[in-house]
């Protein structure tokens, strides 16, 4: 699997997401080397509190492949994803989980938690972590400075 690759995907669309105004959450979906899905955090957007990046491909990859197990999908995202988002992909039965940075407020496979890897869960997610984990970082930077500079001053 071409980790850098499908991270460079995630990648993009995370910039297209800043880009909008968004913070830079993405993923992809692939199987077998085959990028089969894409999504960005579309909460602020939608005004769907479920509607993270990582959500948006589990669907789309379902959706597209037909099936609602993901048994060979790999799931590559920017932030190591929540609980919600690491609970949806063991129900789909998602084999790999690839993420870049991890999140230690609510990052839910290792970062706060760790409930991909849960010893009390009948499925475990298969981890590799830290792929092109700077450029995320210099993303997650860049958009906390905007959203800084956009908060009103105190006065």
């Amino acid at each position: 699997m071409n980790y850098e690759l499908f991270m460079g995907e995630a990648l993009a669309e995370a910039q297209l997401a800043m880009d909008d105004g968004g913070p830079p959450h993405a993923a992809v979906a692939v199987v077998d080397e085959a990028m089969v899905a894409r999504a960005r955090d579309r909460v602020r957007e939608t005004g769907d509190p479920t509607a993270h990046a990582v959500m948006g491909a589990i669907r789309e990859a379902a959706r597209r492949l037909g099936r609602e197990k993901l048994a060979d999908v790999t799931i590559f995202t920017t932030v190591e994803p929540c609980a919600m988002c690491v609970g949806a992909m063991l129900q789909a039965g998602v084999e790999t989980l690839v993420f870049a940075a991890p999140d230690e407020v609510n990052g839910a496979a290792g970062g706060a938690v760790q409930l991909a890897q849960h010893p009390g869960l009948r499925r475990r997610l298969r981890l590799v972590t830290g792929i092109r984990r700077d450029e995320v970082e210099e993303l997650r930077g860049r958009a906390l400075a905007r959203a800084e500079a956009a908060r009103p001053a105190d006065g």
